[in-house]
């Protein structure tokens, strides 16, 4: 049997992030490497928000969760589950009027495990920020854990 993985906390992180980011390469890095391969983290909720309620047209945000800064940053095949290195992927509609009535939905890989920094890549229309927040349990796991999840999170086969 292998060993069990010991949940020692939860940290969550939140801001905003731009199409605009997203498009020239440069999508939001979330720091989570401490230097060891023996700390783990598993995303157990990611939602995205617009920023505006000024009208009820707002577009639509929807953002990716992924383990390197070279995903894809167009909008055709924005969402690629085949890709390993990508881990969540979430949306909502663009009315905050509306999100709350129909909150934000999202995709989560129930087998992630992080142990080096996330990249978080956002798409809207008109320029319009995309508000996250992510949330993740943080664990104590062996080498071998955290050697095998940095090589699937590299999109090597496992």
């Amino acid at each position: 049997e292998g060993e069990k993985m010991k949940k020692i906390g939860t940290y969550s992180v939140r801001g905003q992030v731009t199409e605009a980011e997203t498009e020239a390469g440069l999508p939001q890095k979330i720091l989570l490497y401490d230097g060891s391969i023996k700390t783990g983290y598993k995303i157990v909720s990611f939602v995205v928000w617009g920023a505006s309620s000024n009208t009820s047209s707002n577009p639509d945000v929807m953002g990716k969760l992924g383990t390197t800064d070279t995903l894809n940053t167009s909008s055709v095949n924005f969402f690629n589950a085949s890709d390993q290195r990508e881990l969540a992927w979430a949306g909502s509609a663009g009315s905050t009027d509306t999100m709350f009535n129909s909150p934000p939905a999202s995709i989560i890989d129930p087998d992630n495990l992080i142990v080096e920094d996330i990249f978080i890549y956002a798409r809207s229309a008109a320029a319009e920020p995309c508000n996250y927040l992510i949330t993740m349990e943080k664990y104590d796991i062996t080498d071998w854990q955290g050697a095998l999840a940095m090589v699937r999170n590299s999109a090597q086969n496992v």
